[in-house]
Formats: structure tokens, sequence, C-alpha cells
């Protein structure tokens, strides 16, 4: 059983070393650990300090690429390496490595394909912004209700996943992968896992990802609408079509009822035209979703075949 612990790192010379040194290298029912660093294009040394502090495996970007391509290369590394779990963790130290065997323990156990950790439950979230919190909390919440799953913590960084998961993941490539790669894992029937951890978020620490509370709301919200679109796509956009269907029913209802008593249509034609209107972009609403699930229908094939075919490529 390999373990690989990677750490994304952008212009983390000053941190990194110690993060490093600070991770265990044996685990209960894991015969080997590996460190792999992917540098984000940084120009601070980050690479050779990773590499002096006793990283095994360092891969780096010769451009800054953000946070959902260093992912989809630490998975494809990984792989590459022979992984049969990879745990994800910060390079600055905000999570505690000693919590590792809380993310593998359901992962060896066959409980889990994929732990999460969990920050706002049994877990604590030392200095956690308050919009940050409750905004996380909110898209856990809203993305929950429309998987019919409950999520616990939709963004947190600090996870584990198994071979399978790795082999079967298919993030769309963004400013970030926490929510894609959740939401992908759903829609995938893989075994998710929450686990309550510690997090300690820095005072007067810049993030690394988010440039303001804004600009993290704007970016998940399309990432998450566009995740959940192709997972979900009868549901994402069936619900509208069918609120509008039977709001135009209702107008329409409430035409008829003007108009019966004295069978005149024009004082009360605004009516029957948006009960017209509302059924026609309902009716348009409906065919996206019938559209929507023969797409994703042929992506389903398409991400089948993508997963022989790592199978192969990956064979250990």
């Amino acid at each position: 059983m390999k373990l690989i612990i990677n750490i994304p790192a952008y212009n983390e010379a000053e941190v990194i070393g110690e993060t490093i040194k600070g991770l265990p290298r044996s685990f209960d029912g894991v015969d080997e650990v590996l460190v792999q660093v992917v540098d984000d294009g940084s120009h601070d040394g980050t690479a050779d300090v990773a590499r002096a502090a006793g990283a095994d495996i360092i891969v780096s970007h010769t451009t800054n690429r953000r946070l959902g391509a260093v992912f989809n290369t630490a998975v494809e590394t990984a792989l590459a390496h022979g992984a049969d779990i990879m745990v994800n963790i910060d390079a600055d130290g905000q999570f505690d490595a000693g919590e590792i065997p809380k993310l593998l323990a359901p992962i060896l156990d066959g409980r889990a394909d994929m732990t999460i950790g969990e920050r706002f439950a049994d877990g604590v979230a030392h200095n956690i912004p308050f919009l940050k919190r409750h905004l996380n909390r909110l898209g856990a919440k809203v993305v929950g209700w429309f998987l019919n799953v409950d999520i616990h913590d939709l963004t947190c960084g600090f996870r584990a996943h198994n071979r399978e998961t790795l082999l079967r993941l298919n993030p769309i490539v963004g400013f970030t992968y926490t929510q894609e790669a959740i939401i992908d894992a759903i829609g995938k029937k893989l075994k998710l896992q929450w686990v309550p951890i510690t997090v300690h978020y820095f005072d007067n620490r810049t993030s690394r990802v988010v440039h303001g509370i804004w600009h993290f709301v704007n970016n998940s919200a399309r990432i998450i609408v566009k995740a959940v679109r192709d997972v979900r796509p009868l549901k994402f956009f069936g619900i509208p079509g069918i609120g509008l269907i039977l709001l135009s029913l209702a107008e329409f209802a409430y035409f008829l009822s003007l108009y019966l008593p004295h069978l005149a249509i024009t004082p009360y034609r605004n009516h029957l035209l948006l009960a017209i209107v509302l059924f026609l972009i309902g009716l348009q609403f409906i065919v996206f979703a019938l559209i929507a699930d023969m797409i994703k229908a042929n992506r389903k094939l398409v991400e089948s075949m993508m997963y022989q075919e790592r199978c192969k490529y990956y064979k250990k």
C-alpha cells in the first residue's frame, strides 16, 4: 500500500520546508509514504526548499496555472508513481498533519473512496473569517440539497483519495478544484465521507487562491452551477421548466376567470400573453433538460472509455 502526500504550492518558500518536515512518514496499514510537491510556477525558490526539506517527488509548472490545474497534475503524477492513496494537504501548515490517519482510516477500512476534512461541525476552524465560514456552509447546503447528498464541507482542501477515485475523477480545470471534485465524485457514485478536523487560519496571511471574498463567491458560484448542471441536468433545467409551466397554467386560469363572465379578450389579453410566454419558456427549459440529459449520457460513455484507458496506462 503506497501513500503519496501531495502539497500544492505557489510561492511558499517561507513555510513549505517546515510543513514537509512535519509530515509523518509511517502510518498503520501503509507500506510506503512519499511526499509530492506540485510547484505552480513559483518564483521564490519553493521547489528548491521543498527538495532540501525531503520531498520525494517535485513537479514544477512553468507558469501559474491555478489550483485546478495543479490538482490534475498531482493526480496524474501520483498515479504514475503507483499511488494507492493520495492525501492532499496545504503547504502553509494550516492543517494538522497529525490528523492524516483520520482521513486514511475510512479508506483503508473500505468505508469510503474519498474523505474530506470537515471544518464547521466537530472540527475547529480557528480565526476563519465570518463571511467565509457562513458562505461555505450555505454553498454546501445548497449543493447538497440539489444533489440529494448531505455535504458537510464543500471547499476544504485537506482530503484523501483512493486509487479508484484518482482514476475516475475528471474535474473541470478552473481557479480551484475543491467543489468540482466533490460534485464529480457524487455524480460517479463514489463513497464520500467527511471527517472532523482542526484548522488554523493565520492572521494577516494573504490567500494564494482567493483575491477577496466576492472574487471567491463569483468564481465558486460559476463552478458550482456548471458542475451541478453536468451531474443533474434533468433537475437543473427541469425544475425551472416545470415551475414556469405551472405558473403559466395558473396565469391562464386567472385569465379565464376574467374572460368567461364577459367573453371579452381585449381587456385581459396581457394575462393571456403572459401565460403563453411563460408556457413557451418553460417548454424550452424542458427541451434543454432532455438535450442536456442526452449529452450527459454521451459524457458518461466518454468518461468510461477514459477510465479504461487510464487503468491500462497506469497499470501497477
